[in-house]
């Protein structure tokens, strides 16, 4: 489905208003709270990019790769992201003081208590906001900022990178989510269109190694399903009824395929097809008693999917 920018920013904020105030005594009182976050804090988002402060401060303080909230700040628990920053519900007080106290050590992150309860009645709720993130009239980060965190996010291992990574493998993580093939509720499609020219550049220049091509989604839904049920069905035509690998040649390809009865009763056969060295791979179900196959997204490189649309 399209990213439409006002449709998931609509979505998000009403999973967060749900989550947040569904179980409060005072669901109005939570839902004012919500509100004057939205504010403050910009649309709700379901994952952050690799380069936000949020994420950032913590991993550079504590020499650590992680990436999840529950991970970088110790106590943090029901917790709903914004584009500056979060809200999380401990159910101790004495684990939210901490939090508060831990966030306020880092340069860049401010964290305080709020007065009303969100998520539950018995809850402690913590804001942690990111201060230097700035947003544009749209709701998502300033573009010269984004940009400056991406481009240090992208050459940080640069040295020590063996392949590069194409911007359809790269997506999620440089511009969140939920997000569209440029943009997301973080980045809107200037300063995505920017991402996505930095991270070809330096591709090109060979600083990470050779390009490792593995997501498809530069084709549409009907297209990558299309390729997939090209090589299941040909795996099909040349299956022998019995498990095990075999090869068969479709498009000037050698294909390497493999088909198991899943259960061992006939109602369900696994099936994986590749070519060459993970050039292309594809693995779908085929259930015989209704004729039915079902199919997942290939992965692998663009010049040899194409051969089977």
């Amino acid at each position: 489905m399209e990213f439409r920018f006002p449709v998931a920013a609509a979505e998000a904020n009403a999973a967060a208003q749900q989550y947040l105030t569904k179980n409060l005594s005072d669901r109005d009182k939570g839902q004012a709270e919500l509100s004057r976050l939205l504010e403050s804090l910009g649309n709700s988002i379901d994952h952050y990019p690799d380069w936000h402060p949020i994420l950032m401060i913590p991993q550079v303080a504590k020499l650590t790769s992680d990436s999840s909230i529950n991970q970088l700040y110790r106590g943090a628990d029901h917790t709903i992201s914004f584009v500056r920053g979060f809200v999380t519900c401990p159910y101790s007080e004495e684990t939210a003081n901490k939090l508060v106290s831990e966030a306020n050590q880092l340069v860049g992150l401010h964290a305080y208590r709020t007065e009303v309860a969100l998520y539950s009645d018995h809850a402690y709720p913590v804001v942690v906001e990111a201060i230097n993130v700035e947003l544009e009239g749209d709701g998502t980060i300033r573009s010269r900022d984004a940009l400056a965190w991406c481009v240090q996010e992208l050459v940080k291992n640069a040295r020590d990178a063996q392949v590069a990574e194409t911007w359809w493998n790269l997506r999620r993580c440089l511009l969140g989510s939920p997000h569209g093939s440029r943009s997301s509720l973080l980045v809107n499609q200037f300063t995505g269109g920017h991402m996505r020219k930095i991270l070809e550049a330096l591709n090109t220049s060979g600083i990470y190694g050779p390009i490792k091509e593995w997501s498809l989604e530069m084709f549409s839904k009907k297209k990558r399903e299309k390729i997939s049920e090209t090589l299941l069905k040909a795996a099909l035509a040349n299956y022998k009824k019995q498990d095990g690998e075999f090869e068969f040649e479709l498009r000037g390809e050698t294909c390497k395929s493999q088909v198991r009865d899943t259960w061992g009763d006939g109602t369900e056969l696994s099936i994986r097809v590749d070519i060459g060295d993970y050039d292309l791979s594809v693995t779908g179900y085929y259930y015989p008693e209704k004729d039915n196959l079902e199919a997942f997204d290939p992965k692998g490189k663009k010049a040899i999917a194409e051969k089977f649309l």
